[in-house]
């Protein structure tokens, strides 16, 4: 080292050189033979298995705890990779996910009943079948994990369904039998609950051998199916109240926004009926 020298260059024409001793000293010691490196700056992996009955997301926050217990300095910053990584990440996808599902599921809608109004109502009964999902989730103590999330998404298909079959038939008296929004939506409801409660219950006892099973890969399944029958049920009691009311709600809403009434009017006397 005390043949090495550095050349700089100084202001203006002045530079020179500079022994390395003068700015580095040399020691023996023991150092590893391979630095990893993340990018430009070095790193250190530190591998972990998670504990009986710990999910990631608890993990995600125990490490994050002690990070700051520790008072590491700013220098130093750590972040997740490998199954962590991959978790976060489609964690982070999963609301634009949904939000994609329940446009395409507007937009087909839309077209179909030929609205901008009644979709909405479909898709009015979606929040309680999710409350429902996370409701069961959390009274059997499973995690909210992709599995139960692809549940979630699952549930976006066969909730909104309850719905189709009401206004469907509404929509349908009113156009073709010239019924008002009221009576058409009443008799929807009389008429379509034996069908709605028959498609639901035989979903919802489809789902029940995955939330109840047992064996091989059961933990993967389980989820899923308690959130598909915590979800059916609490939809299947809400929708039936809800989703009529919603239908005259945003029916008394279109007609306001055309300048309509609900009350036919009356017809006028033609001038030839009337007596002076």
């Amino acid at each position: 080292m005390k043949d090495i020298y550095l050349h700089t260059s100084g202001k203006g024409n002045i530079s020179g050189n500079i022994p390395l001793l003068a700015v580095a000293k040399g020691r023996a010691n023991t150092t590893p033979l391979a630095i990893n490196h993340t990018g430009l700056f070095p790193s250190v992996t530190v591998s972990f298995n998670l504990a009986p009955s710990v999910s990631l997301s608890d993990a995600t926050l125990s490490i994050g705890q002690m990070q700051k217990r520790l008072g590491t300095p700013s220098t130093m910053q750590g972040f997740f990779a490998g199954t962590l990584l991959a978790y976060q990440q489609s964690l982070g996808t999963e609301p634009v996910l949904i939000l994609t599902a329940l446009l395409a599921v507007y937009i087909v809608l839309g077209i179909l009943y030929e609205s901008l109004v009644h979709p909405v109502t479909i898709i009015s009964t979606l929040p309680s079948a999710s409350v429902g999902a996370m409701l069961a989730l959390m009274l059997f103590k499973q995690d909210l994990n992709i599995i139960s999330i692809i549940g979630i998404v699952l549930l976006i298909g066969i909730v909104k369904k309850n719905a189709i079959m009401m206004i469907d038939f509404a929509l349908q008296a009113e156009r073709q039998e010239g019924k008002k929004p009221l009576d058409s939506i009443f008799e929807a409801c009389m008429l379509r609950f034996r069908p709605i409660l028959m498609t639901t219950m035989a979903a919802l006892l489809g789902a029940l051998p995955l939330a109840l099973g047992t064996g091989t890969g059961y933990e993967l399944r389980r989820p899923l199916g308690i959130t598909i029958v915590g979800g059916l049920i609490l939809s299947q009691l809400l929708t039936l109240y809800t989703t009529p009311v919603v239908y005259l709600a945003f029916d008394r809403l279109r007609l306001r926004m055309t300048g309509k009434q609900h009350d036919t009017v009356p017809a006028l006397r033609s001038p030839a009926n009337t007596v002076d």
